[in-house]
């Protein structure tokens, strides 16, 4: 399994395994109170209730997440009277006394040094009554756990502490339950750090397609430009705006996803130069449904398809040839398919590349094929039919409804 598909599918069960937790939820709130006949039910949906809330704060780690309501919620779920979290700098967020914070921060550290859990009794600070009230008289005890990342013991890196404070005497029970709570505060930040992970590799992706942005195309494009500059001005400035759009589009530094619509643009401008230089040996041929155009696809995701048509299947060519772009429903989907009557590849090359052995020639395919997959599941990766001498045939498939990837994910 490739280091992408790993990510996706890790990502996939973690996201699936919150989603089982926020079902039951959901489950238990339309039943009422009339399904909550016991203490446990309702125990268990009130933790199940904390657990998620917290988690949905820990998913940007403690730096760039919300660390200070993640100790709210994990607050209430281990029922204490004050709780800290640290990191390997200090305490980042604190849910009780601000007075408590020194201690705070010395527990922290030193259940860090000593890698394991440990029970403090009295622990100076100020508590509050029922009334809300200060109460500087009353000491607290306080239960430390380290938060390990990538295994328990000596396996695993420290990054930071729980601590937890409640009046005298700490129960046992909660020694174990902060401990079991610093392990799962650590499996939402390893979570984290895969999705951090997951948008790196998506931005290095996106680097690699602009890589493959050919020298050749643009030495190609500069020169048909500079050949319609003295015998056709009007002509030699349309495709200098063309050539600008293009490279503003494809260098763009914002937005993993785009729509449809925006990637089809600059595609037509990519063709315009490519006809420029092809001259009656390049056709183009759109069929495309306007309700897909909103459809939001990767960033560069099908430019790659229409590029590769052009150099590998059509230039070889003696005479040129057609490309023809097609975008339409599906079902649920949007189905886009590029067609070219080129010279074709061979089938057992190209499926050596997209099963991860790329060459050159097919190294824009396999990126593309990767990033569906990795996004959208083994369902969603290009269908490729081609031939030697055949022409080829490539289908992308996407959702038509993505809710995670709205408006304010796309950047044009």
């Amino acid at each position: 399994m490739t280091g992408s598909a790993l990510l996706a599918f890790l990502a996939g069960m973690a996201l699936g395994a919150l989603g089982v937790v926020l079902i039951v939820i959901a489950w238990r709130v339309v039943r009422g109170g009339r399904g909550l006949t016991t203490p446990a039910e309702r125990a268990t949906l009130e933790t199940l209730h904390h657990a998620s809330r917290a988690a949905a704060h820990l998913r940007g780690g403690l730096s760039a997440g919300e660390p200070v309501r993640a100790a709210k919620s994990l607050r209430a779920l281990l029922d204490c009277d004050a709780l800290a979290i640290a990191d390997d700098h200090g305490i980042v967020a604190i849910d009780g006394p601000a007075a408590l914070t020194v201690d705070a921060e010395r527990l922290a550290r030193s259940a860090r040094e000593q890698g394991v859990t440990q029970a403090w009794p009295h622990s100076s600070g100020v508590a509050r009554d029922e009334k809300g009230a200060s109460d500087s008289t009353q000491t607290m005890d306080a239960v430390a756990a380290p938060i390990r990342i990538g295994g328990r013991a000596s396996t695993g890196v420290l990054v930071g502490a729980l601590v937890a404070f409640t009046s005298p005497p700490a129960r046992a029970s909660l020694v174990r339950a902060v401990e079991e709570a610093a392990d799962w505060v650590a499996a939402q930040l390893e979570l984290a750090e895969l999705d951090a992970s997951r948008a790196a590799l998506a931005e290095a992706e996106v680097r690699a397609l602009r890589a493959q942005i050919s020298p050749h195309f643009i030495y190609n494009a500069l020169t048909a430009i500079a050949a319609t500059i003295t015998t056709d001005p009007p002509r030699a400035r349309d495709l200098v705006l063309e050539f600008a759009d293009f490279t503003r589009y494809s260098f763009r530094r914002t937005g993993e996803f785009t729509t449809l619509a925006d990637e089809l643009q600059s595609i037509d401008s990519y063709l315009q130069l490519e006809r420029a230089r092809f001259g009656d040996r390049l056709e183009v041929t759109l069929q495309i449904a306007p309700e897909v155009l909103p459809t939001v696809i990767p960033f560069l995701s099908l430019q790659p398809l229409v590029e590769n048509a052009v150099r590998h299947g059509l230039e070889p060519k003696e005479g040129g040839g057609t490309i023809t772009i097609t975008a339409t429903e599906a079902g649920a989907f949007t189905e886009v398919r590029i067609d070219d009557d080129g010279v074709g590849t061979d089938p057992e090359a190209l499926r050596a590349a997209l099963a991860g052995r790329p060459t050159v020639e097919h190294l824009g395919l396999r990126n593309v094929d990767a990033r569906l997959r990795q996004r959208y599941g083994d369902d969603c990766g290009l269908i490729v039919e081609t031939q030697r001498g055949a022409g080829t045939l490539v289908i992308m498939r996407v959702p038509r409804s993505q809710p995670q990837h709205d408006a304010a994910g796309v950047s044009s």
